[in-house]
Order: structure tokens, then sequence, then C-alpha cells
């Protein structure tokens, strides 16, 4: 099974309900419920499939509005960030999708409510139904946001609202000298490229918790001859000094990868490949399956201060999660 190729995939998806993505309310749900537009599975059809309401969809689906205004739902983000797009996704709703939409967005601590200030990110504009609407976000895309507010015109069905972008780290929580997850997705780290993800898709390996099966990893296709090792470019959350790695390989039992390297390298503005000048933080080392491996004595170069890594695998196979702890400092 290959995984669908869309233009946001060096992003996170903000929204995500492993981030903790929560859909706090909308203006109407009658037939189908609003939780469904963050449900990190792609949407189904069941054909013949009812509920007292009317036919089931795996979506949100309003009922059919017969007074003036349109239908919304806000959504707290389980990372606040910045946004790059948008993905309204109307897969099976044919007849029944919004013929507009637009997105709002406000940066707040507590849940937003009558007095909040929103700002316009997409004016109004069609969508195609039973489709993947892939929006750019152009104004507001540096701002940091908590918090979003979709509108749809007059009234219909989403199936799923997919929020690219990255998390931004807030330094003002961390204590004095706090150690970071560098290398996690809710912090601000992402992955920017990686060999082959045929299988599973890359961002998983930076996801919050233990991967759940053997699908909520990085998997790659069995190597057939050619170069020696698969590999993953991450930017990390924040500059800073690396001091201790987890390479997890839970699940991962009869195709785990036999050893690891992992290098690191500091280029602040961000122009890495694969070729780049890497730095060693960890010579090779072998795995085992479905396991937790913890370094820490093992970590070279740790008075220097990084901006991406890469792990690479050998020949290839799956990794579940990698944590890659340490010190953020600071860029002035």
């Amino acid at each position: 099974m290959k995984n669908e190729v869309h233009p946001y995939t060096q992003w996170v998806d903000l929204a995500s309900r492993q981030l903790g993505g929560q859909v706090l309310q909308s203006s109407d749900d009658f037939f189908a419920e609003m939780e469904n537009l963050i449900k990190p599975e792609a949407p189904v059809f069941i054909d013949g499939k009812y509920t007292d309401r009317g036919k089931w969809m795996d979506g949100w689906e309003s009922r059919r509005k017969r007074e003036e205004g349109h239908d919304w739902a806000i959504l707290r983000l389980g990372a606040a960030g910045n946004i790059v797009g948008f993905n309204v996704c109307t897969r099976f709703f044919a007849g029944n999708a919004p013929k507009q939409i637009s997105i709002e967005a406000c940066y707040s601590a507590e849940t937003p409510n009558a007095d909040t200030e929103w700002t316009m990110l997409i004016e109004q504009l069609d969508v195609q139904p039973d489709s993947d609407n892939f929006i750019d976000v152009g104004h507001g895309a540096d701002s940091v946001w908590s918090h979003l507010r979709l509108n749809i015109f007059p009234d219909g069905g989403v199936a799923r609202l997919r929020v690219y972008g990255k998390a931004v780290l807030n330094k003002d929580w961390l204590l004095p000298n706090e150690p970071v997850d560098l290398a996690a997705v809710n912090n601000g780290a992402r992955p920017l490229m990686c060999s082959d993800m045929f299988f599973s898709s890359m961002n998983n390996l930076l996801m919050p918790g233990r991967g759940v099966n053997m699908g909520d990893g990085w998997e790659t296709k069995r190597r057939r001859g050619g170069r020696e090792t698969d590999w993953i470019i991450i930017a990390l959350a924040a500059p800073g000094t690396l001091h201790k790695v987890c390479v997890d390989t839970a699940y991962f039992k009869g195709n785990f990868p036999h050893s690891f390297t992992l290098d690191a390298l500091y280029m602040p503005s961000g122009e890495v490949h694969p070729d780049s000048a890497w730095q060693p933080v960890i010579e090779r080392q072998l795995l085992s399956a479905d396991s937790e491996h913890f370094y820490r004595n093992e970590v070279i170069n740790t008075e220097q201060v990084f901006t991406h890594i890469r792990l690479s695998i050998y020949p290839d196979g799956g990794v579940s999660r990698l944590r890659v702890i340490g010190y953020p400092v600071s860029e002035e």
C-alpha cells in the first residue's frame, strides 16, 4: 500500500488527534458528528448504512439550512504553530458538500468565546465536492495560531480538515535548563525528506507516545540492491545540544533494521540534503525487535549546537519512534 502524496508532505497536521487536537463546538452537526473532522484515518463510505437521522457519513454534516446564515465548527489545534496550508476534504460528500468555505484563526490560552477576535486566513472560496481541496495560506502564515473556525456556506458536509504546518516550541513554558525532546512534532520538529516511506509515513516517527501498531511508524520497502541504507532528515524543534536518544522499534518484529547511525549538522538556513556535511552523534549501533533502545554514553559532540539530524537505518525496515533529548539554545 502506497501512501497518498499531497503538497504538504514535509508538514505536520496540527489538528491531529495524535497531537491532542479537538473539535470544540459547531453550529450544527445533525447528520454527522463534528468530531469526525479530525479522525486520523481516511474517510470511508459504507453503502446502505443509515442512522435514525439519515445516511451515515464519515465526516461533519449539518442539516439543510432553511434560513439566512452559514454553519461553522471551532477546533483547538493539538499544537499551536505556523500554518502553511489546508486540505478541506469533501470525500464522499458528492451531493451534500458546501458550495464555499472560509477559515479563521486566533491565538488564545482559553477556549474562544463571543469576544474572541478572529483573523481571516482563507477568504470565502469555492470547494469541489467529493474531493481533496488543498488550499495554501498566504496572509498569516508566519503567525502562531491555536484555534480555527471553519465556516461552510451555507451548509453541508466536510469529511476531514487537515491543518498542515509546524508547531512552535513555547520556550516560556520551559523551566531553566530543562531538557526537551528536540525531535518531537509537538515541540516543533518536522521531517523534511526520506529515502523511502513505502509502507508508512515519515511523520509517524516523531509523534507523541509509543506506536499503537506496526502501521504507526516509519517503514521502508525491502532493499533489493543499490544503496545500503535508508535515511530520514529531520529539522529539530529548535537549535540545541543533543545528549540522549531513544530509538523505538515497537511492533517491528520481523522487519526492524539491523542497525542505525545518527548524524547532525548546524544549518540555520534549512538548506540540507543527504550529502551535507553531517557530523556523527551516535556511531553505528545494533537494533533489536519490538524494543526501546536508549543511548546516553554513546552520544558524541554533545557540546555542539545542531539544527538538523539524519537517522540512517541499515539496510531497511521500520522504526516506530525517535526521541532526541537536548537543550535548546537561543539563536540570538
